[in-house]
């Protein structure tokens, strides 16, 4: 099945703005609280909040986000996602499930500053963007959570977070991060799905990679000529290149990664939307299309 037709601002539902804070904040406290009606709304607002003061350049001590990749439309379209894979988890499991309201609060803050990490704090001299931290940028994020959520009155969620953060990243091997509780690394499972299905649906991804994504690995000295080893064991030489494997990728993040390590809880995304999983049918769709393009080129 073909995939819908949307402008690049808009997710995968084609019904929401992904580049509109409070927009994304409204329709996520509105899915949540349909399955978690203990959430604490005033805390999610305040994290919402925060979040984007901090990418816009307004929080102490920050630089805005300079990354063109990983920027506040990602952030907040892999938040979405969060959020419907929470609702779809409560659609299929109900009160019998492991997950409280306070797990569902702790999920969406690590949602929202898992790559807070790419942020350069106003007295950084080292480096002049954020990308240059991409290596590391997942334990800088965990860092980040430690420090914010004290000031934000939740240091309640603040080792769970740093912990859970992990998940979207490579810096730990799935099997090697620590978790106090089974429904917490079911947050985490559930967090590293997000992001990988947010961005690999979005209807810009081709180009994302090709441009934004290469930029960054660029500067964060994964490709270009003087690129050293990704976590894929490859250094992108071009643009070109990074396409041309972009499709074996986005296969083996579905095998190893959401369908492996992750078990597979990417389907309650299907649960939220009804049945049908527009995430998995927007991926399809990304790759055939990159296929289609790389065919043509040659």
């Amino acid at each position: 099945m073909g995939q819908i037709q949307r402008a690049y601002h808009m997710d995968v539902s084609n019904s929401i703005d992904v580049t509109d804070t409070a927009v994304v904040a409204a329709v996520s406290e509105d899915i949540l609280c349909r399955g978690y009606p203990q959430l604490d709304r005033a805390a999610l607002a305040r994290l919402f909040a925060d979040f984007h003061r901090l990418y816009r350049g307004n929080y102490p001590g920050f630089h805005p986000c300079d990354v063109a990749y990983h920027n506040q439309q990602h952030v907040l379209d892999v938040t979405l996602a969060m959020a419907r894979l929470l609702d779809g988890y409560h659609l299929r499991h109900g009160s019998s499930g492991m997950l409280s309201a306070e797990m569902a609060l702790t999920g969406m803050a690590a949602a929202l500053f898992h790559d807070a990490g790419y942020i350069r704090r106003l007295r950084d001299s080292r480096h002049s963007n954020g990308a240059a931290y991409t290596r590391v940028h997942v334990s800088r994020s965990a860092r980040f959570l430690r420090d914010y959520l004290p000031d934000a009155g939740l240091a309640r969620l603040s080792p769970a977070c740093a912990r859970i953060v992990h998940f979207t990243g490579y810096e730990l091997s799935v099997d090697n991060i620590r978790v106090a509780t089974e429904a917490e690394r079911l947050v985490g499972m559930l967090l590293g799905t997000a992001d990988l299905i947010a961005q690999m649906a979005d209807i810009d991804y081709v180009r994302k990679c090709r441009d934004d994504l290469y930029e960054e690995f660029v500067v964060g000295g994964m490709a270009g000529l003087n690129g050293h080893y990704t976590h894929t064991g490859t250094i992108y030489r071009s643009p070109e290149q990074l396409l041309k494997m972009t499709p074996t990728f986005i296969r083996t993040a579905i095998h190893d990664r959401l369908d492996g390590h992750f078990e597979g809880v990417h389907r309650y995304a299907a649960a939220h939307f009804d049945g049908r999983h527009l995430y998995m049918e927007a991926i399809v769709d990304n790759c055939e299309r990159l296929e289609s393009l790389l065919a043509a080129s040659r």
